[in-house]
């Protein structure tokens, strides 16, 4: 073996700052997306007979990983929003956005379910839940491309623009593959009770997308490849792992197993809660008495006051996400009459599911763009 131990060489090790991590090395690859690469292989040995209990297994499982995920975008969006609509220490766009995702989206949403309830007009409920499906597979991949550039900052393995475009092209070209793939293999459904309708696309789009999917994955590639000898052998692997889990096994092949469905959401929120927690953390760590030890002395065995908060941070997402998902649709089915003989019996079930994942997908979509202060001061330190 050869030794570069030439004064260039020890300049450029000594100028690169040593890669960082959201919560180290091993958690950061299951966290992000490394553990689909293990479950996926056992799911295939696993019987289908189990399916029942897997799936009475994932209810659990979304009372601890999937509700906190939805309930936590909430606690962090609409903290301080009137400083945020005032566009106090936002630009004019940012404020806008904020505005546009936390009041008139929720808006307009609810006028939709109220006149589709009042209506009785299940069809265009039905179609609610196609568009539920639209913006969850938009939001799975923007969020692997959004993990793919957490983990380059923190490694200090940056993309140049050109990089970023290939690889939203190619996040675009396989999420689009995948609705049109899903739309084809399924005309109608039910879900939660009610009729649901897919949007059948002629065969050539098809073929047209899945031109696009291969040739952008390869581009993909050979632009990783590029950058790989660029950075002398060194990439955001952790975050090429999110990358990959999120659009290939989340979104393109999550059809290929009926127990994979089952287990992708709880995998997409487990990535989530990974960026979730360490900005927590910073923001907790930021207030003044953040190391003091907390009042009264037996909560000292937690440690110092900013990790209580980050606890309690955690625990509010959980109760935010019960009250959301089961106490408010199951009050809402109790004391609001509506036409069961034609909407069934899950319709405020059916609503909230729907609402919250799609509201999800706009609050997501501006407080972790590039350019919001928040982010840009706690996400990374």
């Amino acid at each position: 073996m050869a030794l570069d131990l030439s004064v260039d060489a020890q300049a450029r090790k000594a100028a690169t700052p040593p890669g960082r991590y959201l919560f180290g090395p091993v958690a950061d690859f299951l966290m992000l997306g490394g553990s689909a690469f293990l479950i996926l292989p056992i799911l295939f040995l696993v019987p289908r007979d189990y399916e029942g209990p897997l799936a009475a297994t994932m209810v659990v499982v979304a009372y601890l990983v999937n509700y906190p995920h939805f309930a936590h975008s909430y606690q962090i969006f609409y903290r301080n929003f009137g400083r945020k609509a005032r566009g106090d220490g936002y630009d004019r766009s940012l404020q806008l956005r904020y505005i546009f995702a936390g009041v008139i989206v929720p808006v307009i949403m609810t006028l939709f379910f109220v006149y589709g309830a009042a209506t009785s007009n299940t069809r265009l409920l039905g179609f609610a839940a196609n568009a539920m499906f639209f913006f969850v597979g938009w939001h799975y991949v923007k969020q692997g491309y959004g993990m793919l550039m957490v983990d380059a900052v923190l490694k200090r393995k940056f993309f140049d623009n050109r990089d970023k475009k290939v690889l939203l092209v190619n996040s675009y070209a396989v999420w689009i593959l995948a609705w049109l793939q899903t739309n084809t293999a399924v005309t109608q459904g039910q879900y939660y009770g009610l009729q649901y309708y897919t949007f059948a696309a002629p065969r050539w789009i098809t073929d047209i997308a899945v031109l696009a999917a291969v040739g952008s994955t390869a581009a993909t590639l050979s632009m990783l490849v590029n950058r790989w000898r660029r950075n002398g052998g060194g990439l955001p692997y952790n975050g090429i792992v999110a990358y990959v889990a999120s659009l290939y096994l989340w979104i393109l092949i999550a059809r290929i197993n009926p127990l994979w469905l089952l287990v992708v959401p709880a995998l997409h929120s487990l990535q989530y809660l990974a960026v979730v927690w360490r900005y927590q953390t910073n923001v907790e760590r930021d207030v003044s008495d953040a190391a003091r030890d907390p009042e009264p002395k037996i909560l000292s065995a937690f440690g110092p006051r900013y990790r209580l908060r980050v606890l309690g941070f955690i625990i509010g997402g959980a109760a935010l996400g019960y009250l959301g998902f089961w106490l408010i649709p199951f009050v809402l089915t109790a004391l609001i009459p509506y036409d069961r003989q034609v909407l069934g019996s899950s319709l405020f079930f059916f609503i909230v599911l729907i609402f919250i994942n799609v509201h999800h997908y706009f609050l997501d979509n501006v407080m972790w763009r590039r350019g919001n202060p928040e982010m840009s001061k706690y996400l990374f330190r």
